[in-house]
């Protein structure tokens, strides 16, 4: 069976081993969305992961409503991203861009009070992160299904940025409750039109974006995120095996670079329980390299390979605090704590300051 250090293909992209760089929102940007100079060190410090997913971007102004968090959708976006891609190149690293739309997790401050979209009018709960500080999340407005064609032609321009700017390539974010998702799961699409109901209709959204990116940045160069089995920010599933094991056979029909997957054990992420796991069923569905990510370590990441449920592994938080993580976990060597309070914060500490193997 393949070492996490094996060399492997995903679609178009020649990975020099199996321990990826999972997409982890920072907040580093600009309060307009626009990426910054420290996020060229920060990527550049993380090149030796075989492949970089960065974090989540929005693709238009619409769907982003993330404090700080980097947009796709400008001219001047564009620019600013072109050096932190040439940064990770020239460590020798690969980069995707995920592309983003948070769909009803948008506050309307974001949005000059307008409100935000979703699947249905169907409103999450709890709180959102906003430059006010965390407020409770509006009601959005079911995206109209006229509206749908101007949706898919936001992502089409984003990966089109995304090419211009320098990435290897994208990932589509349809996981953790956000838009796609909020299509996809049953809780919160109460639709009854051609995108609401039985699963072949749940799943359109998350196909018709897919083809619109692909046709664009080719599908060899598109990866796709889903979080099977996690009840996140209030979206759900009576039958989420159903569900992902026909969303990951319609991905597999592209052709895909890869799938990855968040799927956290029975207790979930923070003490969310999880329902079983969903991934060797969407595994033989989709038929393409399947990544996993969820609190893996050197050893349970190994592990997954030896039995075939993945063919590379996406780390988190451990590639947050630890710049130089495949060599650390080549050699065993102990890994820095991630620092929760700067998980988020605008400086260079806990993001550029955390130190290699070199520094101690």
């Amino acid at each position: 069976m393949p070492s996490l250090f094996d060399p492997i293909r995903l679609g178009a992209i020649e990975l020099p081993n199996r321990i990826l760089m999972a997409p982890l929102t920072r907040g580093r940007a600009s309060e307009r969305h626009v990426p910054t100079p420290r996020m060229a060190e920060y990527y550049a410090q993380r090149a030796s992961a075989g492949l970089i997913i960065s974090e989540a971007t929005g693709i238009s102004q619409e769907g982003l409503g993330w404090p700080f968090a980097p947009g796709i959708w400008s001219g001047e976006q564009v620019e600013a991203w072109r050096p932190v891609v040439r940064a990770v190149h020239e460590a020798g690293g690969r980069i995707v861009c995920q592309l983003w739309h948070m769909g009803r997790l948008v506050h309307p401050d974001f949005l000059g009070g307008a409100q935000p979209v979703s699947s249905a009018a169907t409103t999450a709960p709890g709180a959102a992160h906003t430059y006010k500080g965390k407020q409770p999340y509006g009601e959005p407005r079911a995206l109209r299904s006229d509206e749908i064609p101007r949706l898919l032609e936001d992502y089409r321009v984003a990966s089109r940025n995304a090419l211009a700017a320098g990435f290897d390539g994208v990932e589509i974010h349809a996981a953790n409750g956000y838009l796609i998702d909020q299509f996809l799961r049953s809780n919160p699409n109460t639709r009854t039109d051609a995108y609401g109901g039985p699963v072949a209709n749940r799943v359109r959204l998350l196909r018709e974006v897919t083809e619109a990116v692909t046709g664009v940045v080719g599908a060899d160069r598109t990866g796709v995120r889903l979080s099977p089995n996690e009840p996140i920010q209030g979206v759900d599933d009576s039958d989420p095996e159903t569900l992902f094991t026909e969303a990951a056979a319609e991905l597999g029909r592209f052709g895909l670079a890869f799938l990855e997957l968040r799927e956290p054990g029975p207790h979930g992420s923070f003490g969310r329980a999880a329902h079983p796991p969903v991934a060797p069923a969407m595994q033989r569905a989709f038929g393409g390299p399947l990544v996993l990510n969820a609190d893996y370590d050197g050893g349970t990441g190994q592990a997954a390979l030896d039995e075939g449920r993945a063919d590379a592994i996406a780390f988190g938080r451990t590639f947050l605090a630890n710049p130089d993580l495949p060599a650390r976990i080549r050699l065993k060597a102990p890994l820095n704590k991630d620092v929760q309070a700067t998980w988020y914060s605008q400086g260079d500490e806990g993001y550029t300051d955390y130190t290699t193997m070199d520094a101690l």
